[in-house]
């Protein structure tokens, strides 16, 4: 263990110099792959520069004690040795942790979409909670929301909704989320006041840098249209909306949230870059691939990951066996107690030498 951790201190020191370098400073995609790659080494090597101190403290005092006469003295020099002792402990264990296999996506943004799926406009208004939902969660974590394509509804809802989320790892929280959610409540449109059963699908996909995905302007069949549905003057006069298909693999991406058609563009990239590298991973990895499908499936609610129970003010992690009867809390953006326990489980999984079973 210390030489791995020996190795990560090295690796942050040569790139604190690197990024002091004036040919690294002046290249804005170099230094933001080093800073992305110090930011996922700070925490590791702080733990083991407290850690380093603790077990000096520790030794020191079980040194000095060897020579001390002072009863006085000696009982001091005791309790700063277990003092010290047990933060060595509290460290060992939690470097453990902190070099366990990370996900290299960790650190980026995220594209999200959310689909109504089964239970018709029911599923549509759920898919609507649902990114309020994360919305509130990414507005705690001053992560910034971007919405990049919307379908929405008459009632409310939507049959799909695509945003992309910016700030410090927020694929590393949000990627729990990926999946079937199933959401049991009564409806606004049911008379009997009967509980229906529908379901939402959630997709995360890490964004993309440029680099690490290029796209060919020759693979790209771009189509512009007016916008549609509601916008002010410059809907249906103007061709803003971009429908944007790649040639070699069939993906197709519409956007016509904003009124400017390079911004409608610069929109369709960035999630199309996404979808792309979501494949590119499933062709490097196969158990990635594996996860993606099952991250989604076809909707059906009997895949779900988690059930949000209105009238028990009840939601359900499946993959956990976690319940929590705070779903008011939950639906106004608290869902960090959830996320934090689906992590616990994934590193107790990993400390035990398996995979979690779902992330």
């Amino acid at each position: 263990m210390i030489d791995r951790l020996e190795a990560i201190a090295r690796r942050y020191h040569e790139i604190e110099s690197q990024m002091g370098r004036p040919e690294v400073a002046s290249d804005h995609a170099q230094m933001t792959k080093l800073a992305r790659e110090q930011r996922t080494l700070r925490e590791t090597v702080e733990a083991y520069d407290a850690y380093r101190h603790a077990r000096k403290e520790m030794e020191s005092a079980r040194e000095m004690l060897k020579h001390e006469k002072d009863a006085d003295m000696q009982e001091y020099l005791r309790s700063e040795e277990r003092r010290a002792a047990a933060q060595v402990a509290e460290l060992e264990e939690k470097l453990k942790v902190l070099l366990l296999p990370k996900d290299p996506n960790d650190e980026k943004d995220v594209v999200v979409e959310i689909q109504g799926a089964e239970g018709g406009d029911e599923a549509a208004l759920f898919a609507a909670d649902l990114f309020r939902m994360y919305a509130k969660w990414a507005e705690k974590k001053g992560w910034k929301v971007e919405v990049v394509d919307s379908s929405p509804t008459g009632m409310g809802g939507f049959d799909k909704i695509v945003f992309e989320v910016h700030g410090h790892g927020a694929y590393s929280q949000l990627k729990y989320e990926g999946g079937v959610h199933r959401v049991q409540r009564v409806p606004k449109t049911e008379a009997q006041g009967r509980i229906h059963t529908s379901a939402a699908t959630v997709a995360v996909m890490p964004e993309a840098d440029p680099v690490e995905v290029e796209i060919k302007p020759e693979d790209l069949d771009i189509k512009t249209s007016t916008s549609t549905g509601p916008g002010g003057q410059s809907v249906n006069t103007t061709y803003s909306a971009i429908r944007m298909t790649h040639k070699p693999t069939g993906l197709v991406v519409s956007m016509q949230d904003e009124k400017s058609q390079l911004q409608n563009r610069e929109k369709a990239l960035r999630v199309l870059r996404a979808r792309l590298y979501d494949l590119k991973l499933a062709e490097q990895q196969a158990a990635i691939g594996a996860q993606r499908r099952g991250m989604v499936g076809s909707g059906n609610r009997s895949e779900k990951i988690r059930t949000y129970n209105f009238k028990e003010n009840r939601v359900t992690d499946h993959r956990i066996r976690l319940t929590l009867h705070k779903l008011d809390q939950v639906m106004a953006g608290d869902l960090d107690e959830l996320v934090s326990a689906l992590i616990g489980a994934e590193r107790a999984a990993q400390l035990n030498g398996g995979n979690a079973s779902d992330n």
